[in-house]
């Protein structure tokens, strides 16, 4: 007999406020003092995060709800965000399941989640541990350049 995940199922209510509390931003905005901090694992199945923000932030990454952002969506599963980094505007979307804390500091409140731990990375950033950034490259692989370029002196 397979037993209840109590954890599992507090988790999916709390992430029920979660996503209530951005619907009510999606529809009001955030009232004074009200700004959000949002930790998702960059690397779940869903996550949709520029290249060089999951570089950045391999594992986990805070993401702040407060002046500046623009285009809030929640849906059942998931919400997706524009926002401003390094001066350009990004699409983020992150579903529900990737959550591990959400915090409210102008009203004191945090919520913590326990998500569920994947055997593998599920997304195309994954790379080989000899392919990562600062690793030796494999000079099989290594191009130069110089058979491409044309030469100045002709």
């Amino acid at each position: 007999m397979k037993t209840i995940d109590y954890q599992q199922l507090l988790d999916n209510a709390l992430k029920s406020v979660v996503k209530d509390a951005l619907i009510h931003a999606q529809f009001n905005g955030l009232g004074d003092g009200t700004h959000f901090f949002i930790t998702f694992k960059t690397r779940d199945p869903g996550v949709v995060l520029p290249d060089f923000l999951r570089m950045r932030y391999p594992d986990i990454m805070t993401i702040v709800l407060q002046y500046s952002y623009n285009n809030l969506n929640v849906s059942d599963r998931e919400f997706g965000v524009q926002l401003t980094f390094d001066g350009r505007p990004f699409f983020i979307r992150v579903p529900f399941s990737a959550l591990v804390e959400f915090k409210d500091p102008s009203v004191d409140f945090m919520l913590s989640f326990h998500p569920r731990v994947s055997d593998a990375p599920d997304n195309d950033m994954e790379l080989p541990l000899d392919e990562r950034p600062g690793s030796i490259p494999d000079t099989k692989r290594v191009v130069s350049l110089d058979e491409f370029r044309k030469s100045r002196k002709q």
